[in-house]
């Protein structure tokens, strides 16, 4: 996202040491949310392969949908030019990630994953929100 100056802003990053440095955000891919919502994905596309046949068009196609919706909306927000419609795609990516979390739940609690199945993705899940929430904080911010 742009800021005022028409530069991006910088974020933090770590080098091959582990040592924190900053770095300027060329493209949306380069955003740990980003990176990490679309690697939640694949492990939600791993884990509903399991999934009954019968779910094909039930449990299994709304926990894919949402998944891929939320690295797709931080994409899109980022594309979109302003910071309010940033802000508001960053803002369905995170609905998207409460949709999962419930998701994954219900198919505990209808036996298609186990217990540690689901607290692994909800994990996930979760530590896409955190850095979801950090991108709105950040963009809030900036309004300023």
């Amino acid at each position: 996202m742009r800021n005022g100056t028409g530069s991006q802003p910088r974020r933090s990053a770590q080098d091959k040491s582990g040592c924190s440095r900053r770095r300027e955000i060329q493209n949306f891919t380069d955003l740990v949310a980003w990176q990490k919502a679309r690697a939640l994905v694949r492990r939600v596309y791993e884990a509903t392969e399991r999934f009954p046949r019968e779910e094909g068009y039930g449990l299994t196609q709304q926990l894919r949908r949402a998944s891929v919706s939320v690295p797709s909306n931080i994409a899109e927000g980022y594309g979109r030019g302003s910071r309010k419609e940033y802000m508001r795609y960053i803002q369905m990516a995170r609905g998207s990630l409460y949709e999962i979390q419930t998701q994954l739940w219900l198919a505990q609690d209808i036996g298609y994953l186990t217990p540690g199945e689901t607290q692994s993705l909800t994990d996930n899940a979760a530590e896409c929100i955190r850095l979801v929430q950090g991108l709105l904080r950040g963009l809030r911010k900036s309004r300023t």
